[in-house]
């Protein structure tokens, strides 16, 4: 227990240290301040609960008819508290072209680091400054899109490897969602406690990024795809009668039911990946996909 100790005021000491550092070079982590608590280092140590949660600039990437999507992300520090922050004036889009607060950014924040989990679309032209605005333990974070050249991400085109993102849709045959931006259907009704069905259809191109590349070359198989469903917007809580599928990189489909809590409006979001997964997309932002269901639950 005292080695732990120890190796714990260690980490802090470090800490301590390389945000001074950082403060006195002017480093600033997305236009905020870069304080300790902002480092990565609740997970090392433990905590639990009580740590911030910071919106993370992904980049941008060209959308198929010429506008441009600029992918957001964020970091719940902590390792057990899921957070919530409702659409309003601690968690708000900032400057969009339409001026609405609610861009479809989550106001539930699952723990530790989540890649691009939105997409704002712009204009090509668009000049105007962009920002996720979040406030929470105490702390403002006021984080600005960038449309610089080096913030260009490969999330729909594929990558070096030559990986694209899945392919879902919620109907047979029907419109095809692909990259952090996906596609959004609904609304859709459901009611307080009875449970509603979704059917979901998914297909890969069977590569994978990064070192997952090197086992799946080896092994000679081709990787099946995960589904995963979030609650990313509403009210109370939603059950998922199974929150992760696998489904073959060939194609094929997945019938999930979802039970909600209370009334209100919802915003779901189910993300494919494939083997190599978020974790190990690097800069590039690829290879998965995002796409999102609105749901109207009544009495």
């Amino acid at each position: 227990m005292k080695t732990k100790s120890l190796f714990a005021q260690s980490l802090v000491m470090c800490s301590v240290a390389l945000a001074s550092s950082l403060a006195a070079d002017g480093v600033r982590a997305q236009g905020t301040p870069l304080p300790v608590e902002l480092l990565p280092l609740g997970k090392d140590l433990g905590l639990r609960s009580g740590q911030t949660v910071t919106p993370a600039y992904e980049g941008w990437y060209e959308n198929e008819d010429g506008s441009l999507a600029l992918s957001f992300g964020y970091y719940n520090r902590n390792t057990e508290e899921v957070v919530n922050i409702p659409i309003g004036q601690f968690n708000r889009i900032v400057g969009a072209p339409n001026s609405l607060p609610n861009q479809g950014q989550p106001t539930r924040f699952e723990v530790e680091r989540h890649w691009g989990v939105f997409t704002i679309d712009v204009p090509a032209d668009f000049k105007s400054e962009i920002a996720w605005h979040l406030e929470n333990q105490g702390n403002v974070f006021h984080v600005p899109a960038n449309l610089g050249a080096d913030y260009i991400i490969d999330a729909i085109v594929g990558d070096a490897n030559g990986n694209l993102p899945p392919e879902i849709s919620f109907e047979a045959n029907g419109p095809i969602g692909k990259g952090p931006g996906g596609i959004t259907i609904g609304p859709i009704t459901a009611r307080v406690g009875e449970p509603m069905s979704m059917e979901a259809w998914a297909r890969d191109d069977g590569k994978v990024s990064g070192i997952a590349a090197m086992f799946v070359a080896q092994s000679g198989a081709t990787p099946p795809i995960d589904l995963t469903w979030f609650k990313h917007q509403g009210p109370g809580a939603v059950s998922f009668s199974q929150q992760t599928a696998k489904i073959p990189a060939s194609g094929g489909k997945v019938e999930t039911k979802f039970t909600f809590s209370e009334t209100g409006d919802y915003l779901l979001r189910a993300r494919l990946t494939d083997l190599g997964g978020p974790e190990m997309a690097g800069h590039s932002q690829c290879c998965w996909t995002n796409s999102f269901v609105q749901i109207k639950v009544t009495e």
